[in-house]
C-alpha cells in the first residue's frame, strides 16, 4: 500500500524554482532525469544536507586563521594546513586582498622545502639553498649545519653557512657564518657533499641582569647555560646565535633587563636606545650612549 504523502503550496519570487532545482541537480536529487525540490526539502528535513551560509571574519579572525595556517604550514603539516585555507576560502566572506593572501599561501611550495631540509638535517647532509631576501635578491648558501626555530609567532631556518660575502659590515664578525632565513623565501634545495658541522651554530656568551618583577617571573630559555638568583638579581648567561632576537627581547623588558657583556652587544642596545629616543625627541648627553 503506497505511503500517504503531504501536499503543500509555496509561494516563492521568480527564479527561486531554478535555483532550487540547481542546488538538488549538485547534489544528484532527482525524480527520473529532472531535479526534484521536493526530494531537496525531504532530505534537507531528514538532515541529509546542512545548508551552507558563508561566516563573516573579522580582521582579528582573519589574522587568527592567517596564523594558524603559516604554523601548520611551518611546521609540516601541509595537508591540514590546505585543509583549514580551503574552508576559509570556500566558506568565509573575504574581502579580495585577503583571499588573494590566503591562495599565495596554499600555493607555494614551502612544504616542501621544509620535508625535505628535515631530512637533509636528520641525515647530517650538507646542501646548498637559494634564497630570496624581501627586497627580492637571491643568495645560494652552501648549509654545513641546520636547525628550525620558533620565534615570534612563526617558524624559521637557521643555518651555518660557508659564505659570508653577503655581510658586508658587521658588529658580531664571530656570528659571520650565522643566517636566519624564513622558510616561505627559499627556493630551492640540492644536497651536496662534504661534512656536517658538529659544533652547530656559532654563538656569543651573553651575560644578562633581569631586575624587580623579572627576578621571579623570568623564564628560561633552551639556550640558556646559567641561570641563577643573587641578591637583588638574577643572571643568566645564554648562548646567543642571532642578537637580532635578543635585541626585541631585551627591549620588550624595557628596564627590568640589562645586558652586562660583551661590549658588541651591549653596544647593540644603545643604538636601539638612542634611535628610540631620537623618534620621540628626547636628549641625551653623548657620553651617556658612546
Amino acid at each position: 500500500m503506497p505511503r500517504k504523502k503531504d501536499t503543500i503550496t509555496l509561494s516563492i519570487p521568480s527564479g527561486t524554482k531554478e535555483k532550487l532545482e540547481e542546488i538538488a541537480r549538485k547534489l544528484s536529487i532527482f525524480w527520473g532525469k529532472s531535479p526534484s525540490i521536493s526530494g531537496l526539502l525531504v532530505a534537507i528535513s531528514q538532515g541529509e544536507y546542512e545548508v551552507d551560509k558563508p561566516f563573516t571574519l573579522n580582521s582579528t579572525q582573519v589574522a587568527a586563521f592567517q596564523q594558524a595556517i603559516r604554523l601548520l604550514t611551518d611546521s609540516g603539516f601541509i595537508e591540514q594546513a590546505q585543509t583549514l585555507s580551503s574552508l576559509v576560502l570556500e566558506r568565509g566572506q573575504l574581502e579580495a586582498p585577503v583571499r588573494q593572501l590566503l591562495l599565495q599561501q596554499v600555493s607555494q611550495p614551502a612544504e616542501a622545502w621544509r620535508i625535505l631540509v628535515d631530512q637533509l638535517r636528520q641525515n647530517q647532509q650538507p646542501f646548498h639553498l637559494l634564497y630570496a631576501n624581501p627586497q627580492g635578491q637571491e643568495f645560494a648558501f652552501t648549509v654545513r649545519y641546520a636547525e628550525i626555530a620558533f620565534e615570534e609567532k612563526r617558524f624559521y631556518l637557521n643555518i651555518w653557512c660557508d659564505e659570508t660575502e653577503d655581510i658586508k659590515n658587521t658588529d658580531f664578525p664571530e656570528l659571520i657564518h650565522n643566517r636566519c632565513l624564513r622558510l616561505d623565501r627559499i627556493k630551492g634545495v640540492v644536497p651536496t657533499n662534504g661534512q656536517w658541522r658538529q659544533e652547530g651554530l656559532d654563538y656569543l656568551e651573553v651575560y644578562l641582569h633581569f631586575l624587580r618583577g623579572m627576578i621571579k617571573a623570568y623564564e628560561a630559555k633552551p639556550d640558556d647555560i646559567s641561570n641563577e638568583e643573587l641578591e637583588g638579581l638574577r643572571r643568566v648567561v645564554r648562548h646567543v646565535h642571532n642578537p637580532f632576537w635578543l635585541i626585541r627581547e631585551v627591549l620588550r623588558y624595557g628596564q627590568d633587563c640589562v645586558v652586562v657583556s660583551p661590549d658588541s652587544v651591549r653596544s647593540l642596545v644603545r643604538k636601539n636606545l638612542k634611535s628610540l629616543c631620537q623618534h620621540y625627541d628626547l636628549e641625551i648627553s653623548s657620553d651617556n650612549i658612546n
